[in-house]
């Protein structure tokens, strides 16, 4: 990895979130309208929307179905140096939260370097930093890219 992110946004980081949703082209149309901004990435069963304004990193995974209770599979910061994962791994350590650290794996469709860590509330959220903007798999095995979904949807919809 080269330290700096292969994504440019504004600003330092930026809020991550990743969506279940059960009808993609519908999801797509809502959130192009919400947004005013067309997808940047698109792939089977995946959507990913990056507008400045404002600033976040949307994905859109497709579902079988729709689950009870959410549908949001995890929350995210994005950053632009993996200097700013390492200092992200020290804080959450420091304050005791256990972390879960990956280098140089895939992950919707991108190659990242990341930090997973729970909220009090059970919530999964990670610090990543995009090193490599395309990747030709969804995510590579050995990735817990997927392995923070509810357990009600799919392993393959994660990212």
């Amino acid at each position: 990895m080269q330290g700096q992110s292969a994504i440019e946004f504004a600003g330092n980081s930026r809020v991550h979130i990743a969506l279940a949703v059960t009808d993609l082209e519908r999801s797509r149309a809502f959130y192009e309208l919400l947004l005013g901004a067309a997808p940047t990435k698109e792939r089977a069963g995946y959507i990913k929307f990056e507008p400045d304004d404002p600033a976040v990193n949307l994905t859109l995974n497709e579902v079988g179905e729709a689950s009870e209770g959410r549908s949001v599979t995890h929350y995210g910061v994005q950053v632009k140096s993996e200097a700013a994962v390492r200092e992200a791994v020290e804080r959450f350590e420091r304050a005791g939260y256990p972390t879960s650290l990956e280098e140089d794996t895939t992950c919707c469709y991108a190659v990242q370097d990341k930090v997973w860590v729970t909220d009090p509330d059970g919530n999964p959220w990670e610090v990543f930093v995009v090193a490599q903007a395309d990747a030709e798999s969804r995510k590579s095995s050995s990735s817990e890219c997927c392995a923070h979904v509810q357990p009600e949807v799919e392993a393959a919809s994660c990212c």
